[in-house]
């Protein structure tokens, strides 16, 4: 494997061009349409042997052997799931003398396939190539995971060690050999047998002055713990156009369909959007016209909007979009909750107001910015799945995941499901390795299959819900509705209480599809749910489409409620009406979740 050191390499330029003559992969016409699978490549499957450690060691810190050829061995039962798109963690080679850095966010080679994510090391690249070209031929579209923050545990901080306070002024650093001893003030390779392992690389960014070398610190100055940061000066990036050329070569050499950017909220939005630009200038000129981009942003709803899209109110109309969507973390910091009973449904009916708010003067390449938001349930950075296992009963939450799976598959956005979710996996702890487990060495199998079991009933929810959505387009693309719903027939409110019963519509032209959900652990609930006036009419038929906890049953008839006979709170909690209504009558066993449409 030749890997190009430099941006101005041949091998680079000639794989752009060719890409540019020859088109990649093209691009969705909609993201909207699929969802996302997230994997961290390390712990996901490798052919030829078991994980390294004991299996679900909270504690470790080392790589586990997960790679390429075991994700490409797995497309099938990927493909059979329903997945629409990969979401990879970082690919990227981090420093190979750093045992700790399985999880590929600390890259050392921006130019560079990881070695130990290879099944043959050598032959990395080409195994990388070939998950990616067997993922297109299932209709698998590939999200790489990048950093744009820092780079790798590259150099040290001389008499300090590998972790340094703030300081205001630079520190003298010392530059690490392929072994990792600092030896360098300076970036430079002298005699070391192993110099594509030095360093930082392409050699462009090898400038102590690309680096802020000031030791930790918070949000937008300093490195990540030994993750040392790139230096952002007045919000100027100095290398992001060496990033920008870099992650070009590689959305062409590997033929990528979008891109998650890891910690962009360290960042400048300024640095954020001319990124974004970019990528999506040179995507389009490579057949993928509709090139995604979402970002992490670990924040509110504020903090978002300064990233996503481009803000009409406050900005130029010829600066540069920002990145299309980001990873819904205020959806997050609520849904899990309202899903197991913790919090009421008014909850999250508040996080969609102050969306609209946030949103509102938000223009997207993708029009409406909310809408292809990112939306998950966990993922690789909490200390605890949302699936918990009672240890005298195992399977007494069971309904609760599949009911969280209903919400996030037809609630607005684009869902992504963390890797392992739909085996069972209830990693928790005190560290985020609790809940990056070995899914190939799942415990208690006979054999290394049952890790990748197609008859597990979350597998089954799971692949059912990705059909329902596949075939009800307002699931992907439809106006929400908040629904209040009532258990006297007379009363109608949002549920204001937790546990709870929330109810929503996606409607699309004439098409509603109703989800209601009853987040009680042991109550059943029956009573109406509102539904619009306009385009149903009384006697109309709903037909089940899903229900997590048992098979069809009776289509519902809708009826009506005249003007005066019912008080209705609407979504807003403020403005009361009395009708005229229709409903639908609902049955709800605990922790079911229902989808219906009318037939």
């Amino acid at each position: 494997m030749v890997t190009p050191t430099s941006l101005n390499d041949p091998l680079i330029l000639q794989e752009i061009a060719r890409a540019r003559k020859q088109g990649k992969f093209p691009s969705p016409t909609d993201w909207r349409k699929y969802w996302i699978y997230f994997i961290m490549i390390d712990r996901f499957n490798n052919p030829d042997h078991g994980p390294n450690f004991q299996w679900n060691d909270a504690t470790r810190m080392g790589f586990q052997g997960g790679v390429f050829e075991g994700i490409r061995q797995k497309l099938d039962y990927l493909h059979d799931l329903g997945v629409g798109a990969l979401w990879l963690t970082p690919a990227l080679k981090n420093c190979q003398y750093d045992h700790t850095t399985y999880h590929g966010y600390g890259i050392q080679d921006f130019l560079a396939p990881e070695p130990r994510f290879g099944n043959h090391p050598a032959q990395v690249e080409d195994e990388l190539k070939a998950l990616v070209h067997d993922a297109h031929e299932r209709g698998i579209y590939i999200i790489f995971d990048i950093v744009l923050h820092h780079t790798g545990d590259v150099f040290t901080y001389a008499g300090l060690g590998d972790l340094a306070p703030w300081s205001s002024q630079k520190y003298v650093v010392r530059w690490k050999n392929s072994a990792g001893v600092p030896l360098w003030p300076n970036p430079q390779v002298s005699n070391d047998p192993n110099p594509r392992d030095a360093l930082v690389w392409p050699q462009e960014l090898q400038f102590n002055t690309l680096f802020e070398e000031q030791g930790k610190a918070g949000p937008l100055a300093g490195d990540f713990e030994t993750l040392r940061s790139f230096a952002q000066n007045n919000g100027d990036l100095p290398a992001l156009q060496l990033l920008i050329r870099a992650y070009k070569d590689i959305i062409a050499r590997f033929d990528v369909d979008g891109l998650r950017i890891d910690t962009l909220k360290y960042i400048s939005p300024q640095a954020a959007r001319i990124f974004a630009n970019a990528i999506r200038e040179f995507a389009r000129t490579i057949n993928k016209e509709n090139f995604f981009i979402f970002g992490e942003v670990w924040d509110n709803e504020d903090e978002i909007a300064q990233f996503v899209g481009r803000d009409t109110r406050f900005t130029n109309a010829d600066t540069p979009i920002g990145v299309d969507a980001a990873l819904d973390f205020p959806l997050f910091f609520i849904l899990p909750g309202v899903c197991k009973g913790s919090l009421a449904p008014s909850e999250l009916v508040r996080v969609y107001q102050k969306r609209k708010e946030a949103e509102e003067s938000i223009l997207s390449t993708h029009g409406d910015a909310s809408g292809f938001f990112v939306t998950f349930l966990d993922n690789h950075d909490q200390r605890e799945r949302f699936y918990y296992q009672d240890p005298t009963q195992p399977h007494r939450y069971d309904c609760q995941v599949t009911l969280a799976l209903g919400c996030l598959f037809t609630l607005p956005g684009i869902p992504c499901v963390y890797y392992g979710t739909e085996q069972g996996l209830s990693g928790h702890g005190d560290a985020f390795e609790a809940v990056r487990e070995a899914l190939w060495g799942k415990p208690h199998a006979a054999e290394q299959a049952d890790a990748f079991d197609k008859q597990h009933p979350f597998y089954l929810a799971l692949q059912q819900l990705a059909q329902v959505r596949k075939a009800h387009p307002a699931l992907c693309y439809g106006r929400y509705y908040f629904r209040p719903l009532s258990g006297d027939g007379t009363h109608f409110s949002i549920s204001s209480y937790a546990p709870g019963v929330l109810a929503y519509s996606r409607i699309l032209d004439d098409q509603e599809v109703l989800v209601i959900a009853n987040t009680q652990p042991e109550q059943f609930w029956v009573g109406e749910v509102i539904i619009d006036g306009s385009l149903n009419q009384p006697g109309d038929s709903y037909t089940l489409l899903y229900s997590n906890v048992g098979g069809p049953t009776a289509p519902k008839n809708v009826n009506l409620h005249a003007k005066g006979s019912v008080t209705i709170q609407e979504a807003d909690g403020q403005t009361i009406t009395d009708g005229p209504i229709c409903v639908l009558p609902v049955q709800l066993q605990p922790m079911e979740v229902q989808i219906g449409s009318k037939s």
